[in-house]
């Protein structure tokens, strides 16, 4: 029997602020995303179609194939939301023991995603998010879009493991699942031993992290029927420019 814990949504009234203070990340609702950002629910949910086209990730180092992706780089200052020239992926060994130090060079988000008035209205409001949480500045933000499938019996959404990704904000969006189990999120007190797990279900649902403060990490996916996959958008926020090999 597969267990699905629902996540801790909050309420529509409370502050996320002062939730993320309290507690270091949050889990809001796709109709609160959408009214918190100033979008329209179904142009979130019109995006979809876009990530049946990702082109694979060459670069796992564990030999799978259960991973599509694309990236692109924004600087975000208060409202204004631009795109830089595109830039590979490139983490410390400190914060991805797997991957890190390693120039990685994926495709990027298609250009009529990133024109729509929608995706500079949700990173701006992920900027002011993050602005409110560390104090007014650029942020340096990271787009991935992820489809996890079940190609090899099993698909790893974090192979890495529990982990950090060294910038000052993190939100998992969740964009759909169909045909799969597991897939379970779990948030740790990265100066304790608190933990939360749950399962991110609801498309367009959001899990934000307070990224100094926590470590994430999401279980594995098996199929239910041929096809299974878990597909998810994940934004990063960081303050004194992209990370980049010194």
């Amino acid at each position: 029997m597969t267990l699905c814990f629902p996540p801790p949504a909050l309420a529509a009234t409370q502050d996320l602020g002062d939730v993320l203070q309290q507690q270091g990340y949050a889990v809001l609702a796709a109709a609160d995303v959408a009214q918190r950002a100033g979008v329209r629910l179904p142009d979130l949910q019109a995006w979809q179609t876009g990530w049946n086209d990702l082109p694979p990730d060459n670069y796992l180092r564990d030999g799978g194939r259960y991973r599509r992706r694309r990236h692109s780089c924004f600087v975000v200052r208060a409202d204004a939301v631009q795109q830089v020239p595109h830039r590979p992926h490139w983490q410390p060994l400190e914060y991805n023991a797997l991957h890190g130090g390693l120039e990685r060079h994926f495709e990027p988000l298609e250009a009529a995603l990133v024109a729509q008035p929608a995706w500079a209205q949700l990173l701006a409001w992920l900027g002011r998010v993050c602005s409110g949480l560390k104090g007014e500045q650029p942020w340096f933000v990271e787009a991935h879009q992820f489809r996890i499938d079940t190609t090899d019996g099993i698909g790893r959404p974090t192979p890495e493991g529990a982990h950090r990704d060294g910038v000052e904000m993190v939100a998992v969006f969740l964009v759909e699942r169909s045909g799969v189990k597991g897939g379970e999120t779990r948030v740790f007190d990265a100066a304790g031993p608190n933990g939360q797990r749950f399962t991110l279900a609801q498309p367009w649902s959001v899990l934000l992290l307070d990224d100094a403060r926590v470590i994430h990490e999401s279980t594995p996916i098996q199929p239910l029927q041929p096809g299974g996959h878990r597909d998810t958008l994940v934004v990063t926020l960081r303050s004194r420019g992209f990370q980049a090999e010194a």
